[in-house]
């Protein structure tokens, strides 16, 4: 006769098993339905246009600024349409669209998120934004974006109720490339000089204070 230990063994083994078992087949069945009938891999579209880029200057070290040194940072308006309805499947949780641009510094490709969202379902899966922010400001680490030629990229993660994370882009369409206008040198030393004022009020405040 099997002891009580024994026989909860073997059916927690069993339960483990058949529970791995279908985790499995949640997980393949997922993958395939991504596959076919078309590949979302592949054939999974997007569309950006209006890309403006706005550029500011800051002295806080929470915008890239190091030693009160004012830092450029750029934000960005855009048009945007995408469909992420062929992404979901019944082992889709929620997905999670970012939109990236990259350009080259010192001789690197380096990669900014500009914006972000989360979608929870496939009612909410066509994204349309027009004239829409960026949800960040981003920054070069060395230098600044003045000049720098920007190619923007809208990715998407799929986060599935079991199994890993799915991750791709779409075939983006429109204008997605742009050059960050130089900053002119009048430009330059009057925004610092504004930097300057607010600094020097700043310091005023705190001593009065």
């Amino acid at each position: 006769m099997f002891s009580l230990t024994q026989r909860f063994q073997v059916v927690s083994n069993q339960a483990i098993t058949f529970s791995l078992v279908i985790i499995a087949f949640v997980v393949a069945s997922s993958w395939i339905q991504l596959l076919y009938p078309s590949n979302v891999f592949q054939n999974t579209t997007s569309a950006i246009a209006n890309v403006t880029p706005s550029m500011t200057l800051r002295t806080s070290r929470y915008y890239g600024s190091q030693n009160g040194k004012p830092k450029e940072n750029v934000r960005v308006s855009f048009d945007l349409e995408s469909d992420f309805s062929p992404l979901f499947n019944w082992n889709t949780k929620q997905i999670f669209v970012y939109l990236t641009a990259n350009y080259n510094s010192s001789g690197s490709i380096n990669e900014v998120t500009f914006w972000d969202d989360i979608i929870t379902s496939k009612d909410k899966a066509l994204v349309q934004l027009k004239n829409a922010k960026s949800k960040y400001t981003v920054w070069d680490l060395e230098s600044g974006l003045s000049g720098k030629e920007l190619d923007f990229k809208l990715h998407w993660n799929i986060q599935p109720w079991v199994g890993p994370l799915v991750y791709g882009e779409t075939d983006i369409s429109g204008d997605h490339k742009l050059t960050v206008e130089a900053r002119k040198k009048n430009t330059e030393s009057g925004d610092a000089e504004k930097v300057s004022k607010r600094k020097k009020k700043r310091t005023k405040k705190q001593k009065v204070n």
